[in-house]
């Protein structure tokens, strides 16, 4: 009996690195310990950040709101990716994939607001440091990053309800690590021209348009930095915006390789997904979490303080 040419899918299998047992194996244990990192990285940063006064302040608001946003996202991908290396089974279902791919979209276009979010908070910080709390209260900081998780929520909604509208064929097969939204795409039997228009104009407003307001403002920041006079001053305000400028360029370096570079009809309907592609999207999904934490720990004298007070338990005292 022969299949017809469109079906009703209820699962997915996740092509990964299958094939490559060893490299499995490899990946498995690097992703465990990266994970691992990424919870006790990111979860040091929220627990400081609430517990030491002295971070009570919009910049940590919005840093605690990164690193929850980090664990979130890695949870949505790694666990069900370790389990995909480890097992002979590695499917999904359709509506488990449905959802990987909404919390996916949904943390990363949270986490590309929330990096202008914060860039703005720096130029006012650096640009107008007498207005800072007229400007970032309480009031302003909090809808902010409200409104930086509600966009993130609304445009994963929209495009992942048109992406499981599509018809799929009898080809089941994702050539990627998990249910990455582009790469799902591709198995639809149909025109997908019109959620490519779609992710264009997301990507345009809630990728490039957060891009556009940290260009911006670092551009404002480092014109004003340059006019302080003193060596010890510029150095002093360049600090205090050097660990989110650092994060930024890890961030948009990669995202911006993976959805912006030009893909062509051969490409998108190719099963085989570029190698560059996979190690791309791991090093977006696993190695910016991980760093993001480093990097304000080690570039952040409030963060290094906080950090000691906690390990010494002086936060817990107060």
């Amino acid at each position: 009996m022969e299949w017809e040419n469109q079906t009703i899918l209820v699962e997915f299998f996740l092509k990964g690195l299958s094939g490559y047992p060893r490299l499995e194996l490899l990946f498995s244990v690097l992703i465990l310990i990266m994970y691992v990192v990424i919870l006790l990285g990111n979860g040091t940063l929220i627990l400081i950040s609430i517990l030491d006064s002295h971070l009570h302040t919009p910049m940590y608001f919005f840093l605690g709101n990164l690193s929850f946003l980090d664990i979130c996202y890695t949870t949505t991908s790694i666990p069900s990716t370790l389990v995909s290396f480890l097992s002979e089974r590695k499917t999904i279902s359709f509506s488990g994939c449905a959802v990987q791919m909404f919390l996916g979209l949904a943390m990363g276009t949270t986490e590309c607001v929330l990096l202008g979010m914060m860039a703005f908070d720096r130029y006012v910080a650096i640009c107008n440091p007498l207005r800072y709390p007229v400007i970032m209260s309480k009031d302003s900081f909090v809808p902010m990053a409200a409104g930086s998780w509600i966009i993130g929520v609304i445009n994963s909604a929209v495009q992942t309800v048109f992406v499981v509208r599509l018809p799929f064929c009898r080809n089941n097969v994702i050539n990627h690590f998990s249910c990455e939204i582009l790469a799902v795409m591709k198995l639809a039997c149909a025109d997908i021209s019109g959620n490519e228009f779609i992710m264009l104009v997301a990507t345009t407003l809630f990728t490039l348009m957060p891009l556009l307001l940290i260009v911006i403002s670092y551009s404002l920041i480092i014109s004003s930095i340059l006019k302080i006079p003193t060596s010890e001053g510029r150095s002093k305000a360049f600090s205090t915006c050097s660990a989110h400028l650092t994060v930024v360029i890890i961030f948009y370096g990669t995202i911006l390789f993976m959805y912006m570079k030009p893909k062509s009809k051969e490409t998108l309907n190719s099963d085989d997904l570029d190698a560059t592609d996979k190690l791309i999207s791991m090093f977006y999904g696993v190695m910016t979490p991980m760093m993001n934490p480093i990097i304000y720990s080690l570039r952040n004298k409030d963060v290094k303080e906080a950090m000691k007070h906690l390990f010494n338990g002086r936060l817990f005292s107060k």
